[in-house]
């Protein structure tokens, strides 16, 4: 049982009667009988909400949430007093939101506080935004429940805890799907041909006809059907995606609640969701001071649940990045000519240097484009006026920064290496324009 405010008050009022009466005699007399009506009211309310249980509540949400994006959440109240209640639910929420004041997730329009009349239900509806993978776990739903009096209220906790896992971001896929598509309209009677290399991929097995290459034959097939049998072949319709994440200290670097490697691991979800209905392969690697997550190219129905399981996972240990290391388990893994992905983050000039001939060795093979963060902050501070002398050395300090983001970026460039500089909020969208763009020619 919790006493709520009106009650103190009402206390309050009665004490200060009660004390004017040594002043004043016939007073007394009202503040005992004032005492004993607030008596009354209380014990008339407790009995009311005491002489049945009959809050219930349901917490609906999904089993798996979208980090980075807000996730939808309801909250169903049920109660069965004869007459109307006034019910403020309150959710334990995980401790990962941080969230101390329940009621800052609603409006003014939709408050925590409900009003149900007798058999009546009532809805709640919020939404959370997780920041970090993992698992989230939800208390109960505690429903404070009061009658008109106002003077008590009694405290039901309903709703079993439950876990949330939060996955890389997953709710906007169909939103990048479209985008894909609409990007791929063409001018009527205008049909663009692509053709990937020069590669070519198996189609079936035929009998052999007079003219066809030797080399084609298919000798397992012949030998079991006892006639010459040939592979047919056709030009290769589509290429391997790899995304390729640093999961090392340099993408720890926070932005808005959010870490860079977050940040790329969503995009890293969404580019594979977007290459695989392009008919594309997408695949997937993880890296620190070594290489330590490799998926296999493919664009079979269940793959982007394979990789959304493996993203899930990923975490980082705090180590400075090996791109020797990468650039040799590329060369162990992947044989055919693909497109690279990678994300990272470069601070300057000096820290590209260091990995440039790794670079070099990745790209003289396949395809890469390098994906790295501008520092958006930065570029506010940057923006704003200076006022004083202090103030405008700290833009040319900050402005130097800046322009050695851009630098790196033509540096990529001039070695053959694609590259993508972009802010964290639009990394997704950008980097999905990019492999558009780069797989049209």
């Amino acid at each position: 049982m919790y006493l709520r405010r009106r009650f103190y008050l009402l206390l309050l009022a009665v004490a200060l009667v009660t004390g004017l009466g040594y002043a004043y005699a016939p007073l007394f007399t009202v503040g005992r009988l004032l005492t004993l009506l607030l008596l009354i009211a209380t014990l008339a309310d407790v009995a009311l909400l005491w002489h049945r249980r009959a809050i219930t509540a349901e917490r609906r949400l999904s089993t798996r949430f979208s980090n980075g994006d807000d996730n939808p959440v309801t909250i169903s109240v049920e109660s069965t007093y004869p007459f109307p209640v006034r019910i403020e639910v309150i959710d334990e929420l995980p401790f990962q939101f941080q969230q101390r004041d329940f009621s800052s997730l609603f409006s003014a329009s939709s408050p925590s506080r409900l009003l149900c009349s007798g058999g009546a239900a009532a809805h709640l509806a919020y939404s959370l935004r997780p920041t970090r993978r993992g698992v989230y776990s939800f208390g109960h739903v505690l429903a404070f429940a009061s009658t008109h009096l106002g003077l008590v209220e009694r405290r039901y906790r309903c709703a079993s805890p439950c876990d949330v896992c939060v996955y890389p971001s997953f709710q906007k896929l169909h939103q990048y799907e479209l985008m894909a598509i609409s990007q791929n309209l063409q001018q009527p009677g205008i049909k663009r041909i692509r053709r990937i290399g020069h590669n070519t991929e198996f189609e079936h097995i035929r009998d052999y006809l007079r003219g066809d290459d030797y080399r084609t034959v298919n000798w397992r097939a012949t030998a079991r059907l006892s006639r010459p049998m040939v592979n047919v072949y056709q030009d290769e319709r589509s290429q391997q995606v790899f995304c390729i994440v640093d999961k090392g200290r340099v993408m720890q670097q926070a932005f808005e609640g959010m870490t860079l490697l977050d940040y790329a691991i969503n995009a890293s979800l969404a580019l594979s969701y977007v290459a695989m209905r392009k008919e594309d392969r997408a695949g997937l690697i993880t890296f620190n001071d070594n290489l330590e997550t490799f998926v296999a190219a493919d664009r079979r129905p269940g793959h982007i649940n394979k990789l959304m399981e493996t993203l899930y996972a990923e975490q980082t240990n705090f180590e400075e990045t090996d791109f020797s290391a990468l650039s040799v388990g590329i060369g162990r893994h992947i044989s055919k000519h693909s497109l690279l992905i990678l994300f990272t983050n470069f601070m300057g000039l000096v820290s590209l240097q260091r990995q440039l001939p790794f670079l070099q060795q990745i790209a003289r093979r396949h395809r890469l484009l390098v994906v790295f963060f501008d520092d958006v902050e930065l570029q506010q501070f940057v923006d704003s006026p200076a006022a004083t002398a202090e103030q405008r050395c700290q833009h040319e300090v900050a402005e130097k920064f800046v322009a050695e983001k851009q630098f790196v970026s033509a540096t990529l460039r001039q070695y053959g290496i694609l590259s993508l500089l972009t802010s964290p909020l639009e990394l997704t969208v950008d980097v999905i324009n990019r492999y558009l763009a780069v797989r049209a020619f």
